[in-house]
């Protein structure tokens, strides 16, 4: 007989606006710019052409901007905040990339939550948040605004 592993992610209800939710820390690695790179085919000399670089204000190369969101969104899931409670991820809006990201530099999310809205299948509902990718200096890196859908938590 086997059981269900109980979620320690949140449930809609336990969404409070206003309230942030910070990520662990993760610091980007010159592999991650390297492997990114090869799994999405982007080889912009910005992201792998040292010498190019040097011709540039970054110095040397920056992260991909899908690299930064797509480690934050791992931050998050860390965080434990969807394991188990996330069904989907339903919109993007206002993607901004305000700094580059270099290797070594280690990052965090700080969620926002905005709104909150229940579904008309009333097991469900949207949670509307601003991400913020904070580096060590404590600067936003990338920020967006983010929909997803939770499930509600179960009527005993």
């Amino acid at each position: 007989m086997s059981t269900a592993a109980t979620p320690r992610g949140r449930y809609f209800e336990d969404f409070s606006i206003g309230e942030e939710i910070r990520t662990p820390a993760r610091t980007i690695t010159q592999t991650d710019i390297v492997n990114f790179a090869c799994l999405s085919g982007d080889f912009n000399e910005v992201h792998t052409n040292h010498e190019y670089l040097k011709t540039t204000p970054f110095g040397q190369p920056i992260a991909h901007g899908p690299l930064v969101y797509a480690v934050a969104a791992g931050l998050q899931y860390a965080s434990g905040v969807n394991d188990g409670t996330l069904i989907a991820l339903l919109q993007v809006d206002n993607w901004r990339m305000l700094k580059p990201v270099f290797h070594g530099d280690t990052i965090h999310m700080v969620s926002k939550v905005l709104e909150s809205k229940l579904s008309s299948k009333g097991d469900r509902g949207v949670v509307k948040f601003e991400r913020s990718v904070i580096n060590q200096r404590g600067e936003i890196v990338q920020q967006m605004e983010s929909k997803y859908l939770y499930k509600c938590r179960p009527q005993a």
